[in-house]
């Protein structure tokens, strides 16, 4: 009977504890005109959003001092690690900044991913993806080399392919290379990995007159991605953030035609089903990505900054 008591303690304790350990969902933000910071929203089920107040990293780097576009990820040391885009036009690189806590950072730096191609327009919306199998970090951006690609009727200045580089330690970058050539302006893109050699591209097609969602396929990280989709999202839509809850994955998206944050949810990446109704977003939230945190991170940004 008492070892039965000392039992029934022992899995008590080991699932409250478990419990205080399990990881949340943070989903990092930003609002125009971009030059705030650092901001974030949380979630225990990926679908209902709350607003953590308070801004956790200022921009101060580049010609513009601005972060948009901010993503993170957490390494498997513990350390999150954060890149964005420093300004809309003229600068050649991307913001970086580590964190143990989401709170105090270090080694804020640019880093200048197109310093080598003088023409360069911008370098909008870097994405970080952690490539496990050669355990490294791959970065990828849009960038515009006016002249360099067939375009449709955007402006030569707004014709983008995405670019990538990686890094084992955000010290030192293999050289910048193109990541994807689909035929047509593409921003916004994000690697997802669906399974063993399985990877799925969330892009924007930046084209006129189609400004949309859709996905490409390929059996590496690092491409090439093919058999481009039908747009999955409406007209004037952009920034899709990917999250995988249960047996399906959850595309979040800014809507800015219609002024909305909307999503949905697919299992194979080729039916998509609108989840609008089930989903909660605060308002004035901007694209970022969704991550998981430690709950004890999340206590202490809940707590505040001091």
């Amino acid at each position: 009977m008492k070892l039965s008591i000392k039992v029934l303690v022992f899995v008590l304790v080991t699932s409250l504890l478990a419990s205080c350990q399990r990881d949340v969902y943070l989903f990092t933000s930003f609002r125009e005109p971009a030059n705030e910071g650092l901001r974030y929203l949380y979630s225990e089920d990926a679908y209902h959003w709350k607003e953590i107040p308070g801004v956790y990293l200022k921009p101060t780097l580049g010609s513009q001092k601005i972060m948009r576009d901010p993503s993170m990820l957490r390494d498997k040391n513990g350390w999150y690690h954060l890149v964005w885009t420093i300004a809309w036009k003229g600068d050649k690189g991307i913001g970086y900044a580590r964190s143990k806590d989401l709170v105090h950072w270090e080694q804020e730096k640019i880093i200048p991913v197109m310093a080598h191609e003088p023409t360069t327009v911008n370098v909008w919306a870097p994405e970080l993806f952690y490539d496990e199998d050669e355990d490294r970090f791959v970065i990828i951006w849009a960038s515009t080399i006016p002249h360099r690609f067939p375009k449709d009727a955007e402006a030569e200045d707004n014709n983008q392919r995405m670019y990538y580089t990686t890094t084992k330690d955000f010290e030192t970058f293999a050289p910048t290379k193109l990541f994807a050539d689909p035929g047509f302006s593409i921003i916004d893109a994000v690697i997802v990995k669906k399974g063993k050699d399985d990877y799925v591209l969330v892009l924007k097609d930046n084209s006129r007159p189609n400004r949309n969602l859709k996905v490409a396929f390929a059996d590496n990280p690092l491409g090439p991605f093919t058999n481009v989709s039908a747009p999955f999202s409406d007209y004037l839509t952009e920034g899709p953030s990917v999250v995988k809850v249960g047996n399906e994955w959850l595309i979040y998206f800014d809507s800015y035609g219609s002024k909305s944050y909307e999503a949905v949810a697919t299992k194979d990446f080729k039916h998509f089903e609108k989840v609008n109704h089930k989903i909660g977003v605060p308002e004035g939230h901007k694209h970022g990505t969704i991550f998981k945190a430690s709950k004890r991170d999340l206590k202490q940004l809940l707590k505040g900054k001091e």
